[in-house]
């Protein structure tokens, strides 16, 4: 079952030349392939979700599509219950434009509010993201 629709905020850390019409963090579950959310430069680079009631998880699967050269690298996913973090657990994307699985299992079911995407390297010189799908399935 995805999550995105217990989605009530979606926060990122930069927006590509501040242009979010075109580049804004509306396209990360947009489903449309022709659109992406694509940062500035700079590091970390992260994207925040807030979901509308908390979610009791023992662990779901991050789906993302990056464009290949503009990956993430040394991920972080931080779960929040409120303002506490009850999970910090590393992922690591590989440098390719096909949508990625990340199997992210917690220790014990946790009460979540919020996850955050911690995008700590980039593949880009520059430490631009561009990311065209992102989905949160429950397991």
């Amino acid at each position: 079952m995805s999550l995105k629709n217990a989605i009530s905020q979606i926060r990122v850390s930069s927006v590509l030349n501040r242009d979010v019409k075109q580049f804004g963090k509306k396209h990360l579950f947009d489903g449309d392939d022709d659109t992406c959310w694509n940062s500035d430069q700079g590091l970390p680079q992260w994207i925040n979700l807030a979901f509308e009631e908390p979610q009791t998880l023992s662990g779901f699967c991050v789906s993302l599509q990056f464009q290949g050269g503009f990956c993430g690298k040394d991920c972080i996913l931080e779960a929040y219950n409120g303002t506490c973090l009850v999970e910090n657990i590393p992922f690591y994307p590989n440098d390719i434009n096909s949508l990625q699985n990340f199997e992210i299992s917690f220790t014990e079911n946790q009460s979540v509010s919020s996850l955050k995407l911690i995008f700590q390297k980039s593949t880009d010189f520059f430490g631009r993201i561009i990311v065209y799908k992102l989905d949160l399935i429950k397991l």
